[in-house]
């Protein structure tokens, strides 16, 4: 027998919650789908894509500012986001004032650019590009 999976929703810590609903709701567009009557958790939806997010500390043990040994963990995580219109999303986080990279192909043969959330974890929005690197072509 298969496993039936019906898609993927990280859960990711992060320092402020309010600054990251800000973020993810207002700049990215997501939606929020639930949230903690305390505030310490929220799901977050955009079309397919599903995101939770949970406080790093729980009440009243938030240090003043974050932790930066906490903060260089999160270069290790990185969320991939599907998204057919790679150079629309760029312009429309640039004209937002988002610090995001120039769109690339990869290699791989994914047209690409990255952000950083506000706790500093990776965003990557992709698609297969239409025009992969000439090493990749087959002939």
């Amino acid at each position: 027998m298969e496993i039936d999976m019906r898609g993927l929703c990280p859960l990711i810590q992060v320092f402020d919650m309010e600054n990251s609903l800000h973020f993810y709701c207002d700049l990215l567009g997501f939606e929020i789908v639930e949230k903690s009557a305390g505030g310490g958790w929220a799901w977050l939806r955009h079309g397919d894509a599903e995101l939770m997010l949970n406080t790093a500390y729980d009440e009243g043990e938030r240090p003043e500012k974050p932790d930066a040994a906490r903060l260089l963990a999160h270069d290790d995580t990185e969320l991939f986001i599907g998204c057919p219109d790679v150079d629309g999303a760029y312009e429309y986080l640039r004209r937002k004032g988002v610090d995001v990279s120039k769109p690339k192909v990869t290699w791989y043969g994914m047209k690409q650019f990255s952000l950083q959330d506000p706790d500093g974890f990776g965003i990557c929005f992709q698609w297969k590009a239409e025009h992969p690197p000439s090493s990749l072509k087959q002939t």
